[in-house]
């Protein structure tokens, strides 16, 4: 019997030691969705349902030795990237990024669920100026939307304008997602030229650790399993929104996603 081998994503980003976001949600998601997932991890985080109790950040010379273990030997069909925490994380990444022929997603965390901070402010220049030249799909909320173009959405009306923000910074595409705001949560996806609008019901349910970092990873997923990118945001969303659906309670705070819900029925 020939056993073939599934598509392989990557994931650069953070470790979040309560499982519901960064390296180990990415990794849950790509499981879930069919395709290989391998990390490279760029800062380690002490995280809980409660909040982000600290971070540490790798030596870039680390970060870049997991880069070029994996893809020297085993390539990639999409790569990730969300957690970078610092300027010369971002740099070094988004350096090997450019010479990689594969579709790029990037989740520009900031802050995390709780309003922890996950990226120094100095490294925000460089996320605008290094990475965001180097992405297929950028995939801001709309504080991360303020905090790279200064846009402030406030209504639904506002989303394209915040799209053709994050545009002008080199990305192929934005992905604004506007679930922080009232009414069914709707994102807007263009190029530029095309936009899709993605809507879905809201869930009464606060267990929602990890919607970020699912959703970036669901997309590069679904472009390393061959879609296009409206079709892998289409199906990403569809995905995430199930997950937060089935979001479930763990410790004393917010609880996670639950990435497996297509598999518990």
């Amino acid at each position: 019997m020939t056993v073939s081998s599934p598509p392989r994503v990557l994931t650069v980003a953070g470790s979040d030691s309560g499982g519901g976001a960064g390296i180990q949600a990415d990794l849950k998601t790509m499981l879930a969705l069919g395709v290989h997932g391998m990390s490279v991890i760029a800062a380690v985080t002490a995280q809980n349902s409660v909040g982000v109790q600290g971070y540490w950040e790798l030596p870039p010379e680390a970060v870049r030795a997991q880069l070029g273990s994996v893809l020297g030997d085993i390539g990639v069909q999409a790569v990730k990237t969300g957690m970078l925490a610092s300027p010369v994380l971002v740099e070094t990444v988004s350096e090997v990024l450019a010479g990689v022929g594969a579709p790029v997603v990037v989740d520009p965390v900031g802050v995390s669920k709780h309003g922890d901070a996950l990226l120094a402010p100095e490294a925000v220049e460089t996320v605008k100026a290094r990475l965001l030249p180097v992405a297929t799909v950028v995939t801001p909320n709309l504080w991360e939307v303020s905090q790279l173009t200064g846009v402030k959405v406030e209504s639904e009306a506002d989303l394209r304008k915040a799209a053709d923000a994050i545009l002008e910074l080199g990305p192929a595409w934005a992905l604004i997602k506007g679930g922080h705001l009232p009414g069914a949560p709707t994102d807007l996806l263009t190029d530029g030229t095309r936009e899709f609008r993605f809507t879905a019901e809201r869930h009464d349910n606060r267990h929602t650790h990890g919607t970020g970092c699912t959703l970036a990873s669901a997309i590069a997923s679904h472009l390393a399993l061959g879609e296009d990118v409206p079709s892998a945001v289409e199906k990403a969303k569809e995905y995430v929104t199930g997950a937060i659906a089935r979001g479930f309670p763990l410790g004393g705070g917010i609880g996670p996603v639950d990435h497996a819900w297509r598999w518990r029925g």
